[in-house]
């Protein structure tokens, strides 16, 4: 049985990237088959896994949507490229933004990934969606074809404001479009416990969503290691086995399929 999580916040620089790479990479080591989909036209996520410049790959996210709105089937394996960690990629560039005024004028254009993600379901355990930071037509279709959304919140005060707009709009989606769409939880990251600022926001977010949303008892703290992980094109695993960064993401791996079972 796969299940398909958006990562998914409309502010940018949130961890959004980072928790697809060492989520996945995280269910890999615990046997299970991932495919990793770059939802953003900024190929964070490709350059993330060691594919340095996005932007020259010739078959993307993009192609694949194209060919669907164009009523071509892929190929099952077309563009899918396999990290040395046991992760499966299908990497995303600039043309994806290109593809949002596309998609746009698409019929059917909120179900044009989900489309293409009923094709994998038997391919994979899990699907893990990078979105883009934003709300617009990508977004929504990766909301419309998941199962569940993670939201990775940075520690601080306007991140934390700006929820309620994403969460507002993933109800809309399960209420017209997907009604088994389902809050995972929120991921606070970038966390400085040795602050009382930081411990403030915690203290914020557990008495305005505790009871409401779930939300993690994983945090990821701040970290250099995990800047250069992402630059090495490799997990924390890999990069810095027994940091506090892999260990939070150990912990929201298991979290993470805990929930699933």
């Amino acid at each position: 049985m796969c299940t398909v999580i958006s990562i998914s916040n409309q502010k940018g620089g949130v961890g959004k990237t980072t928790t697809a790479v060492n989520l996945g990479i995280g269910f890999v080591k615990e046997g299970k088959k991932v495919l990793l989909i770059d939802a953003d036209p900024q190929g964070s996520l490709t350059a993330s896994l060691g594919y340095g410049q996005p932007d020259e790959i010739g078959v993307t996210l993009a192609t694949i949507l194209r060919k669907i709105i164009s009523e071509q089937e892929p190929d099952p394996d077309e563009g899918i490229l396999q990290h040395h960690e046991g992760v499966d990629l299908l990497p995303g560039n600039i043309e994806l933004s290109v593809m949002e005024l596309t998609m746009a004028n698409a019929m059917s254009r909120e179900l044009i990934l989900k489309e293409y993600i009923e094709t994998q379901r038997l391919r994979y355990d899990y699907i893990i969606i990078d979105c883009m930071p934003s709300l617009g037509t990508m977004t929504i279709n990766a909301l419309v074809a998941s199962d569940v959304v993670l939201i990775p919140v940075q520690a601080a005060y306007l991140p934390v404001l700006g929820l309620q707009q994403l969460i507002k709009t993933i109800y809309m989606v399960k209420k017209r479009l997907n009604k088994k769409l389902r809050i995972g939880g929120i991921l606070l990251t970038m966390v400085d416990k040795r602050t009382n600022y930081a411990r403030d926001i915690i203290e914020m977010v557990k008495e305005t969503y505790e009871g409401v949303l779930p939300v993690y008892d994983c945090m990821i703290p701040t970290s250099v290691k995990a800047a250069e992980s992402s630059a090495e094109g490799i997990s924390i695993y890999t990069h810095a086995n027994n940091c506090k960064v892999s260990d939070a993401y150990k912990e929201l791996t298991r979290e993470v399929l805990k929930d699933e079972n």
